[in-house]
């Protein structure tokens, strides 16, 4: 069996396709390589540059690799961006994965595994958030999301051999546990990316958005989850997969840390200090905001490994110090290899 996984390149992308590959599977990765590293890509993975648009190009490739199954991670997916520019997230988000559906159906290829986000829900009326929580998205790239999930959801109820997972997930945070992928975003919005790189000297301080919450510190909660405990998720998924499947699950840690947790933790695992900037809140930003892993833990028997705000951090720094300018410099096939132990056991 042959799995595509649509940008592969990218931070969770490469995790994922590294997880496959340990677990014995062939991967196929398409990426434009518009945010993603071709260098992150490991070599045992078949790749091709294309964009989620390319209609024809995409069955061309379904069908000469033998494609059965669909991991989607391609998106664009900043918030702010997609609030200052709407069009490109509906086009590439939303139209491109319509593409790519269309695409899955010429080639008889009907079962896909989605990344969705906690964006659908925009403002939780509840904490912590569950899969019955009310969705309504505050900006853009939320709302491209949401449209996905019912287009998905559409498609199981007429199409007879369809079926997904999509997977609703929160701040994804940390690198490969073994050192050999990383997180390397341009621009850098994530907190612990640009902890690193003030201790990299990088930037010279940290700008903390709002320091008024109702919060212990002031500062918002997050539910940070480490990248590799996201990609677990997906093979659950993936193996989870029957026609008409038609489920969604939040992934999550289940609990949150402030922004100043993040930042003190940081601090504690590289024994710098980071300078902190604090400007207003941004406008939409809840408090507080955590997932309920309970029904993914019931139904697909997965729970976070990775549970520990110190360990995530530090899974980090061991990238970071290693690759301060990330993916750059390393030419094409220096990127990481994949054997069975690297990424852990599957379940």
């Amino acid at each position: 069996m042959t799995i595509l996984v649509t940008g592969g390149a990218g931070y969770i992308g490469s995790h994922c396709v590294q997880q496959l590959l340990a677990a014995g599977q062939k991967v196929c990765v398409i990426d434009n390589l518009s945010r993603g590293h071709r260098e992150a890509v490991p070599s045992q993975a078949s790749f091709f540059q294309l964009d989620l648009g390319e209609t024809d190009e995409l069955i061309d490739v379904m069908k000469s690799q033998r494609i059965e199954k669909v991991i989607h991670f391609a998106a664009l997916a900043y918030v702010g961006e997609s609030v200052e520019n709407p069009l490109p997230y509906y086009a590439n988000n939303t139209a491109g994965t319509l593409s790519l559906l269309q695409a899955m159906r010429q080639s008889r290829v009907s079962q896909i595994v989605f990344s969705s986000t906690c964006a659908t829900y925009g403002i939780p009326e509840q904490i912590p958030v569950t899969e019955e929580s009310a969705q309504s998205p505050i900006n853009p790239y939320g709302w491209s999301k949401l449209f996905i999930e019912q287009i998905l959801t559409d498609c199981a109820s007429s199409y007879p051999n369809f079926g997904f997972i999509g997977l609703r997930y929160f701040n994804v945070a940390g690198c490969a546990m073994n050192g050999s992928l990383g997180e390397d975003h341009s621009p850098e919005t994530h907190l612990i990316p640009n902890c690193l790189n003030t201790v990299l000297g990088k930037q010279s301080h940290v700008t903390i958005l709002g320091n008024d919450y109702p919060t212990a510190d002031g500062t918002c909660i997050r539910d940070y989850i480490h990248v590799e405990d996201i990609c677990r998720a997906h093979l659950l998924a993936l193996n989870a997969l029957t026609p008409q499947a038609n489920r969604f699950y939040n992934v999550g840690l289940g609990s949150g840390f402030s922004v100043l947790d993040v930042v003190k933790t940081t601090e504690q695992v590289t024994g710098r200090e980071i300078p902190i900037e604090y400007q207003a809140r941004r406008p939409g930003d809840p408090p507080v905001l955590s997932a309920s892993h309970e029904k993914i833990t019931r139904e697909l028997g997965w729970s976070p490994r990775h549970t520990s705000l110190t360990e995530i951090i530090e899974s980090a720094w061991n990238w970071f110090q290693k690759h301060p300018d990330g993916y750059q410099g390393l030419g094409q096939g220096q990127g990481p290899t994949a054997s069975p132990g690297d990424s852990g056991e599957q379940a």
